[in-house]
């Protein structure tokens, strides 16, 4: 049916171009001949010039078949497509031209009309055109209405980006559903304010659409802006001046990512700024076709699928074209609700989920033995810094235990590349987390000295707004319950970036990695920008909620909790980093500290199957103090005494 419908409409287009050019060779005819515009003018020029019009008709479609300019979409007309139009035309009439002088001198036509008949064509060809793109263009259609009498009743929308992406925008707009109508564009090239884009004002700043959003707020209008680009971020107007447009009823938007759109081809229907979204540093803009060259077409497993990273990694790869991914987690809610959404956006990809715990080194070989992939993420970890040291025997079992699973089990399955996901809560470490996601590290590099022809790698960064559990989640959880909002301390300061931004940096990382592979294991940091204050933070995001610090929203200090730092660092003490890419830096030991072999981790193992936190406790300790190559003293100079709740 598909078939016979594109054959029907090519079939229109022919017959449409066919009668235009007979009518052109008519009407020129009839203009040179000084036929009058009556009926009997017509039939006496059509019957005189008949025998030309069909030739040029015949003429005309063979060059089309040839150049193929029926397939052109009418609708969707531009200018690309227009010259390809004119060109025929111009082409028709001069071979015309050419053959009716070879063979009649242009005794039964005269010269003038040869002449006058690519004119006529070209006008009447392209008024068919813009009649067609019109009907199927709304704007176009609206720009009658006021003749009309009638009045435009959707959401005034401001469009904030490039020229270019913005003439982009207006084009989809006007040829979708969504309800809006462009108010205006403000972008950052110079010399376009006070013009216009496609009939839509350009505005002269981010002030200009500031007043202007709130104006349209007050009348009713429920107005919003979105976002096309990183050239102006919405940080440009403000975070208190965006909470009160927020509250106000404006919609913050923006387009979606390469990774939201999805393989199913879903819609580019504009998204809502997330809270942490508007906190966030502009990201980092980096070429994917590296992350392709990674993953595309290869089996992929990914431990802690269901978490904040984890999950991310799954949409990440999946987007990039991965041959088949696996997804590992111990949560049946986590695994359920990623598995759900992979195969909701992309339908086809081979996917298969386990509901595993890496603590379970017999299933977890299982796994990698089904799967055989080609390239592992190891996000699987237990990283709740107070909750870790209530229960260091736990932290102990999932972070180096289960570290020490996935790494065997990809060394026997022959996997390429295996990644580790770390944290700045491993540098220099005073609490237990830390110290476990420090082990875990050493145990990757060990690994990577042993047998086996896997390359492994470790990605070490800070804390990701959104994520689970994490600041801004118990932030904004606060600030609706009214306050307080609690700090630890007012000085504290933290690394942060969205979840999207540093899986790319994972990922860039690991394809960074993959291209050194006669070179040392690849340790890892990623850029984090500069460090945030929590209260900083705080301030913004009761800002963000359109309140004011101190009036309507309390922030209350309430002191450090157990093995938590004031200040975070992506680099340890006893390491030297060096930049070796876009964002990411490569780190090494300065001093060659004990190896973790399967000796110690059996050892770290067995004391904390029994359930001891006391002696788990000091024993992960006195092991990273080999690790690091640092003196027990010196490590237990480092750790915060431990306080209970």
């Amino acid at each position: 049916m598909g078939i016979a419908n594109t054959l029907i409409i090519r079939g229109l287009k022919v017959t449409a171009r066919a009668g235009i050019r007979v009518a052109a060779v008519i009407a020129a005819y009839m203009l040179v001949a000084g036929h009058g515009l009556t009926p009997a003018g017509v039939l006496r020029a059509a019957e005189a010039a008949w025998p030309h019009a069909m030739a040029f008709a015949v003429l005309g479609l063979a060059l089309d078949l040839a150049f193929r300019t029926d397939r052109a979409l009418w609708r969707y007309v531009s200018i690309v497509d227009i010259g390809p139009l004119v060109r025929n035309s111009v082409l028709s009439a001069f071979i015309f031209l050419a053959f009716n002088f070879f063979l009649e001198r242009g005794a039964s036509l005269p010269r003038t009309t040869l002449l006058i008949l690519p004119v006529l064509d070209i006008v009447m060809t392209l008024a068919l055109v813009l009649v067609r793109r019109i009907a199927h263009d709304k704007d176009a259609l609206r720009s009658l209405v006021p003749f009309l009498g009638k009045q435009d009743d959707r959401s005034p929308l401001i469009l904030v980006g490039r020229m270019d992406r913005a003439d982009t925008f207006l084009r989809d707009l006007s040829r979708s559903e969504d309800d809006y109508r462009p108010a205006g564009i403000v972008t950052e090239s110079a010399g376009a304010a006070a013009r216009e884009l496609r009939g839509v004002k350009v505005l002269a700043g981010v002030q200009q659409a500031a007043d202007m959003l709130e104006e349209l707020a007050e009348r009713g209008a429920e107005p919003a802006i979105v976002f096309l680009d990183d050239s102006i971020s919405p940080a440009e107007f403000g975070v208190e001046r965006l909470g009160h447009l927020r509250t106000g009823g404006v919609k913050l938007l923006r387009t979606p990512s390469l990774v939201e759109v999805g393989g199913a081809g879903d819609d580019g229907a504009m998204r809502e700024f997330q809270l942490e979204e508007l906190l966030a540093r502009p990201p980092v803009r980096l070429d994917d076709a590296p992350l392709r060259a990674l993953v595309a077409g290869r089996r992929v497993l990914v431990t802690g699928a269901g978490g904040s990273i984890g999950s991310e990694i799954c949409r990440q790869v999946a987007s990039l074209g991965c041959g088949h991914l696996a997804m590992v987690d111990n949560s049946e809610f986590g695994l359920f609700k990623i598995d759900q959404e992979i195969g909701d956006r992309w339908p086809t990809l081979s996917r298969r989920e386990y509901l595993y715990d890496v603590r379970n080194k017999a299933l977890l070989n299982d796994c990698f033995e089904d799967v055989r992939p080609d390239v592992v993420f190891h996000a699987a970890a237990l990283k709740h810094v107070p909750l870790m040291e209530r229960h260091p025997c736990e932290s102990v079992l999932t972070n180096v235990v289960g570290t020490w699973n996935v790494a065997e089990a990809a060394n026997a399955a022959g996997v390429k590349h295996m990644v580790f996901i770390s944290t700045d809560k491993a540098v220099d470490p005073p609490n237990v987390m830390g110290a476990t996601k420090r082990l875990a590290e050493a145990v990757v590099r060990a690994q990577q000295t042993s047998a086996g022809n896997t390359r492994f790698s470790v990605v070490r960064f800070g804390n990701v707004l959104g994520s689970a559990g994490s600041v801004v989640p118990t932030f904004r959880a606060q600030i609706e319950r009214g306050g307080p909002v609690t700090v630890t301390h007012p000085d504290i300061e933290r690394y942060f970036m969205t979840i999207p931004e540093a899986v790319q940096l994972v990922l860039h990382a690991t394809a960074h990695s993959a291209r050194q592979t006669d070179g040392p294991l690849g340790v890892f940091v990623l850029d984090m920008g500069k460090p945030v204050k929590i209260m900083d933070l705080a301030r913004q995001l009761i800002e963000l909620s359109g309140k004011t610090p101190g009036r309507d929203i309390e922030i209350e200090v309430t002191g450090l909790r157990p093995g938590e730092k004031l200040f975070e660092e992506l680099v340890d003490s006893s390491e030297v980093s060096e930049m070796c890419g876009q964002s990411l830096m490569c780190v090494t030991d300065r001093i060659q500290g004990a190896r973790m072999t399967e000796q110690t981790v059996h050892k770290l193992e067995r004391v904390a199957r029994q359930g001891d936190d006391a002696a788990t406790r000091t024993l992960i300790f006195e092991t990273l103090a080999k690790v690091r190559a640092v003196s027990s003293e010196e490590m237990s100079a480092a750790v915060l005494p431990m306080r209970r709740a």
